[in-house]
């Protein structure tokens, strides 16, 4: 349920709205804005829809909601969310880009492409110190020395860093040195993993599930922001259609969908979606202009020799070329990097 309040409504007035909420068993969370604020409700549905609301100082309206996400969507939040790391932004017209290796090799590698891709534009690095990988056999990634020498390739090049957490139980090892957590695909309906990222005050990057549908992925992030995390981006990396050209299917409707269904930022992830570099450009200039508040590349200083998904790869001279005139493209659609 959502309690819209009039415009201006005192604080005394959304307190008593918010305390009589809290007496009846029901949590509360407030999107306020200079005007007006707003209520979301969540709680026993049976319970909280006999609540008379309606009558209460400053209440303008009560609605009820049928969704299974409430938090997450434009009902409860107009604006657009802005997600800042550092010097990165995303959403609210702020257009950022991720690059860096698919996983952590070496400290040569993380300093070599963080300070290239630093210097054409990009606004964090990424790297995978814990991989997910189908194969037992394929390279699983360095752990806790990955996550070590991608913090210092960020710090060298001046950039946030973002890596992903493949359990719970890591989740505050992984905090300790990236600004940014990751959820991968294969973990995006880990409701235990997701309740404990919303009690975290680190940003969350959620991937969205291989066959996962637009709503399942907003219901994903509610679990966040009902934790009391609001910093949550949304990546697009393709769903697994019956296509085999592609790795998966790039679903660039997604995210217009998501642009009008939710004020998160909504990032694309060409690399995953395609798994062809030839692919990955083509795919940055569509992102762009179907509303994407960012892109996450994977970028490796020498794609034919990487551990991991190097086909899938930009080398730095690639990755400089997608960069180049970025911002005019960004612009365009009314965004700045």
């Amino acid at each position: 349920m959502l309690i819209v309040m009039r415009d201006h409504a005192s604080l005394q007035e959304i307190e008593h709205v918010v305390d009589h909420l809290h007496s009846a068993g029901a949590e509360t969370h407030l999107s306020q804005g200079e005007v007006k604020t707003v209520i979301g409700v969540i709680g026993e549905r049976e319970l909280i829809y006999t609540l008379d609301m309606e009558g209460f100082a400053g209440v303008a309206e009560v609605i009820r909601v049928l969704k299974p996400y409430k938090l997450v969507g434009r009902d409860f939040q107009a604006e657009d969310t802005v997600v800042r790391v550092g010097s990165a932004e995303f959403g609210g017209g702020a257009f950022g880009v991720i690059a860096g290796p698919c996983s952590v090799e070496s400290s040569e590698q993380m300093r070599s492409v963080a300070a290239s891709v630093k210097a054409v534009g990009a606004s964090m690095l990424r790297g995978g110190a814990y991989k997910p990988r189908t194969s037992p056999y394929a390279f699983q990634g360095m752990g806790l020395d990955g996550l070590k020498l991608l913090r210092e390739a960020g710090d060298a090049a001046g950039l946030p860093v973002v890596t992903e957490i493949l359990d719970v139980r890591d989740a505050e090892v992984v905090a300790e040195w990236a600004d940014v957590l990751q959820v991968g695909a294969r973990n995006m309906q880990n409701f235990m993993m997701l309740e404990e990222l919303g009690k975290m005050r680190k940003p969350v990057l959620l991937k969205r599930g291989l066959s996962a549908t637009i709503e399942e992925v907003l219901s994903s992030a509610e679990y966040v922001l009902k934790g009391g995390n609001r910093d949550v981006i949304l990546c697009e990396r393709g769903i697994r259609t019956f296509e085999t050209y592609t790795r998966n299917t790039l679903d660039l409707a997604a995210v217009a969908a998501f642009k009008v269904l939710t004020h998160l930022p909504v990032i694309v992830d060409p690399s995953h979606a395609t798994g062809r570099r030839d692919l990955i450009a083509p795919m940055c200039r569509a992102a762009v202009a179907a509303g994407a508040d960012g892109l996450i590349v994977e970028v490796h200083p020498d794609p034919e020799h990487a551990k991991c998904d190097g086909p899938q790869s930009l080398d730095v001279p690639m990755f400089a070329a997608l960069m180049d005139g970025m911002d005019a493209r960004v612009a365009l659609e009314g965004k700045h990097l």
